[in-house]
């Protein structure tokens, strides 16, 4: 059982909303916990909406890990770290993070299952089972997973707290010439509800950081950190800023001449998370890993710089 001491300056705050930003977990698997009564507010459980008017005392109960709907399969898994609290895991492009509709298997939860057993955290609730942060299905790269809660919620709170960082890399349509931050709002889309956009209804602050490393014709090969972590981020700045990521079939520009040109049979962006830095929950010790750009990434890569050389 965690004890959370109420101080001031959160009074007004919505208990719900609260909880998910200090410990770093959704705001619906906190209802959840709240409505099974894992949570209460001096020894009582409250409902969701309730006010905190600073000085209670939150006690956050997570109930032990019941058994997950997915199956263990023994799907290969490329591990780069891992001890008793984490791992560390180069995802390829193509898998998806954890089962959903339409995705019932061959994802990264099925093969960790298979991978760890019992030894995951359960406080992504049990379709996430040790799941910290992720990335989306045609993102390859790097991926932290807790192997137990105690892991989890410190690594969450890292999240929250901006110390824990992943670098990527993209192929971003356009000319990009100088190092730029885009500060823009992110809500769900009101047109689309399985997208996200730059928006100030129902939205949150988001912040990401892009950095030129090479321009071709028609393309700028970028690094881009984050100072928020909000869904598909990357891909709905640099597509908001006329920018959009080579083969994104969501935010991308299908008829643009370069997108035609270079996207066809890329199956996704060409996005890739190639570094992640974050301190241990246990030991204190700063972790820095990193994973080379995958091969289709690598080849389109050779072939630009090749027609850049001969221009």
């Amino acid at each position: 059982m965690k004890t959370i001491p109420i101080t001031p300056d959160n009074a007004g705050k919505r208990l719900d909303v609260f909880l998910a930003e200090s410990e770093g977990v959704t705001r619906s698997r906190i209802q959840k916990l709240l409505e099974d009564g894992h949570i209460t507010v001096n020894g009582t459980a409250k409902p969701k909406n309730y006010k905190l008017t600073g000085g209670e005392t939150v006690c956050l109960s997570v109930p032990p890990v019941v058994p997950d709907t997915a199956s263990p399969e023994d799907i290969s898994l490329d591990i780069l770290y891992e001890d008793d609290d984490l791992l560390v895991i180069n995802k390829p492009k193509g898998m998806v993070v954890h089962p959903a509709a339409g995705n019932p298997s061959g994802t990264l939860v099925n093969a960790l299952l298979a991978h760890c057993g019992d030894s995951l955290s359960g406080i992504g609730g049990v379709a996430r089972p040790g799941i910290v942060h992720r990335i989306d299905k045609n993102t390859s790269g790097l991926l932290l997973v807790a192997k137990n809660d105690e892991a989890h919620l410190a690594l969450s709170v890292y999240i929250k707290d901006n110390a824990f960082s992943v670098i990527y890399t993209a192929l971003a349509l356009g000319r990009i010439e100088e190092p730029l931050t885009v500060d823009k709002p992110i809500g769900r889309s009101s047109v689309d509800r399985k997208k996200m956009a730059v928006t100030d209804k129902n939205a949150r602050s988001a912040v990401t950081h892009v950095t030129p490393l090479e321009i071709f014709p028609g393309l700028t090969l970028v690094r881009c950190e984050l100072e928020t972590g909000r869904t598909h981020q990357i891909r709905v700045h640099l597509a908001s800023i006329g920018h959009p990521i080579l083969g994104d079939d969501v935010y991308g520009r299908p008829r643009d001449p370069v997108e035609q040109k270079y996207g066809k049979g890329l199956i996704g962006q060409t996005l890739h998370a190639g570094e992640i830095r974050f301190t241990h929950p246990r030991t204190g010790k700063s972790m820095v890993f990193s994973c080379p750009l995958p091969d289709y990434f690598e080849t389109l890569l050779k072939k630009l710089r090749s027609k850049t050389e001969n221009l």
